[in-house]
């Protein structure tokens, strides 16, 4: 057990060799160990192998309002949310069978593309790509600052 304990204790480079011979210890013939100086051990950071990796930069949030009255505007609708931006369709000013039929464009096309789509207002519908969140403060700011109130 002692020539354990004097192994780790010279390893370590808290003790020299000679250094635990006054302690009457056994002289007993032991492997040679060779007194490693804190200087002549490698850093840590290059023992290990480190991978480092770049964060994935969270996309922010762009707006795109659409006010559709046909159902042809869907085109409009689903090339922004392709390109990346929160689509908001106000559909207050669409009639009711168009409307319906938008909200299932808008449904489809959110599950398709693995985003989400909620209603924040009557007849105001919001479409968020994959990754993008958008704060409750935001969504209600901007919805204000376009005439909307959040009735959701």
């Amino acid at each position: 057990m002692a020539g354990a304990w004097r192994k780790t204790l010279i390893y370590l480079g808290l003790v020299e060799d000679e250094d635990l011979d006054d302690y009457g210890q056994e002289d007993t013939p032991e492997p040679a160990t060779r007194s490693i100086s804190r200087q002549d051990r490698e850093p840590r950071s290059s023992r290990r192998d480190s991978v480092v990796r770049s964060m994935p930069a969270t996309p922010s949030a762009r707006f795109h309002l659409v006010s559709p009255t046909a159902f042809n505007d869907a085109q409009e609708i689903g090339d922004k949310y392709r390109e990346g931006f929160s689509v908001i369709m106000n559909l207050a000013g669409a009639a009711p069978d168009i409307a319906r039929r938008l909200v299932d464009f808008g449904s489809g096309l959110a599950y398709g593309l693995a985003g989400s789509m909620q209603q924040v207002a009557d007849r105001v519908f919001l479409l968020t790509p994959q990754g993008v969140q958008v704060s409750a403060e935001e969504r209600r700011r901007f919805l204000e600052e376009r005439g909307f109130f959040n009735q959701a």
